[in-house]
């Protein structure tokens, strides 16, 4: 007779439980874990197997292709020697540990000002910082960093229009809502109405926030992803637009010429996935360490 069937039944459920418990822990905790090990051993899947690790110029593992880094100083500003990559809401940036995006949409066009001069009281909209990024990005190069909905201080254009009935009527109040006093408005009136600087602290929840396009060109000079972060902050690619946009001031830091920055930037740039999914890019992290490799300069890391 079946031992089990000796048991009182709760003591055979027990069993029963206990047998299936130790057959799933061997096969999925034991047996599954080695047969993937064993698969990533395979020529071809042990590079990214092993987290796409890239080589610096001292020999030691300098990051992973996949994950992005920033190239800037102490301080915070670009190094010129190098590519940039795009935006970071990862942390301080590119930070493995906290990826993330900044979870700010389309309609995140008006700023909250800081008080008192104290930059960590107030909070940038998300046009705010496409326009500030693209100011800065076109000082960088040498461009235009102009692009539409953005003041030349680089903020977001918008308007608080007040008008007579609220939402319609005679226009009767106009504040440029991310110039705050005693900044000069962008455009001196709007409707025949004198447009006034924003008072930080100041409510303006009655307004109609009206984004102004201004006389920017239509296809801007800096790209879009030189100016916006990646959903999970951590991309290490840029478009070839953007690469191309910077490969005169790499070649100058560097004493190349710009055709053999060119073939760098080809070198480290993928085509469409399958040949139709996404679009081409650049890695920045293996771009910077074939510059360094082939043409170091001076205090590069």
């Amino acid at each position: 007779m079946n031992l089990l069937n000796r048991l009182p039944a709760w003591v055979a459920q027990h069993v029963v439980a206990l047998r299936t418990v130790l057959l799933l822990t061997v096969i999925t905790g034991l047996a599954y874990p080695l047969a993937l090990t064993a698969v990533a051993q395979v020529p071809g899947l042990r590079h990214a197997a092993e987290g796409s690790r890239v080589t610096g110029t001292d020999g030691r593992t300098a990051g992973s292709s996949l994950i992005g880094q920033s190239f800037q100083d102490a301080k915070g500003r670009p190094l010129p020697q190098y590519f940039q990559p795009r935006p970071s809401h990862a942390g301080d940036g590119y930070d493995a540990s906290a990826s993330g995006a900044g979870n700010l949409g389309p309609e995140s066009v008006v700023d909250t000002l800081p008080l008192n001069g104290r930059p960590d009281s107030g909070r940038q909209s998300l046009l705010t910082q496409v326009c500030a990024r693209s100011k800065a990005v076109g000082a960088l190069e040498h461009v235009d960093g102009a692009r539409p909905f953005c003041t030349a201080d680089g903020v977001g254009a918008v308007l608080g229009v007040y008008r007579a009935d609220g939402t319609s009527g005679a226009v009767t109040r106009v504040v440029s809502l991310n110039q705050a006093c005693p900044a000069r408005p962008f455009i001196a009136r709007y409707h025949g109405v004198t447009v006034r600087c924003a008072t930080p602290g100041a409510d303006y929840g009655r307004a109609v926030a009206v984004p102004v396009r201004g006389d920017a060109p239509a296809h801007p000079r800096v790209p879009a992803d030189a100016v916006t972060a990646s959903a999970s902050g951590l991309d290490p690619q840029i478009s070839p637009a953007y690469a191309a946009l910077q490969v005169p001031r790499v070649a100058r830091e560097r004493g190349m010429a710009a055709a053999d920055v060119r073939r760098l930037v080809a070198h480290c740039t993928t085509g469409r996935a399958l040949g139709f999914l996404g679009a081409p890019a650049v890695d920045v992290v293996e771009l910077n360490l074939a510059l360094d490799r082939t043409h170091p300069v001076k205090g590069t890391r």
